[in-house]
């Protein structure tokens, strides 16, 4: 699939991201497989899963794209850190690998450029998470099909908010032409539309929709407030 074909098909569509934290009790392939399943009936038009294994798995359960990922640790770059997680995840299945973007050092010293040759070589596309504008035009820039905005508000320096940086997609959908998808905090169907309005070519929910335990805790906060 180029570029231009999975652009279209996931124009002003939703892409259901379908991870669980370590620990978590959702955090088990066959369980994630569901989850995808249950995105691709309730009309989905892609799935962002984490890890080979589970990228693995759905891809043979689901006839729709996948952008896979593979989070290795918890600090710094782990979002797919280095060009080996990368083609782990080609191989895999995934159609779009998700990558850290931000100007952090990756830990073996590579830059994003290459994981995107790298990538491109073995024939899948490349989507950019990012944390700022400046990070989503040097990703475009080095060659990447897709850019995400994914971790403003993640990386220090970002800012924090409970809902998604509607302003960074507002400022990278008008800065560059690689298409730009919404994804981070995005916890409503208002929310999701708005980020279509300000420019997002598509949108990424997670917790919202496949996170039961933050779902249930955010609701036990909210009976727990005076």
């Amino acid at each position: 699939m180029t570029a231009q074909d999975l652009a279209d098909t996931l124009k002003g569509r939703l892409i259901v991201s379908c991870q669980a934290p370590p620990g978590d009790p959702m955090r088990e392939t066959a369980t994630l497989v569901r989850l995808a399943l249950s995105a691709v009936a309730g009309g989905g038009s892609a799935i962002r899963a984490n890890e080979p294994e589970v990228v693995a798995a759905i891809t043979g359960a689901v006839d729709l794209p996948v952008i896979g990922l593979w989070k290795d640790g918890d600090t710094g770059v782990y979002i797919t850190p280095t060009v080996r997680h990368a083609l782990a995840i080609v191989e895999a299945g995934a159609a779009v690998v998700a990558a850290d973007a931000t100007d952090r050092p990756r830990p073996d010293g590579s830059t994003f450029a290459e994981l995107v040759t790298a990538v491109h070589a073995a024939g899948a596309l490349v989507m950019a998470d990012v944390s700022t504008h400046a990070e989503g035009i040097a990703a475009a820039e080095q060659g990447a099909d897709f850019v995400s905005t994914t971790l403003s508000g993640y990386v220090p320096g970002t800012p924090k908010q409970t809902g998604p940086d509607l302003g960074l997609v507002t400022s990278l959908s008008a800065a560059i032409s690689v298409p730009v998808v919404a994804e981070g905090r995005i916890n409503t169907p208002e929310e999701a539309a708005e980020a279509l309005a300000r420019g997002a070519h598509s949108v990424v929910v997670g917790t919202a929709i496949t996170a039961p335990t933050a779902l249930t805790a955010r609701f036990v906060a909210g009976l727990a407030r005076p």
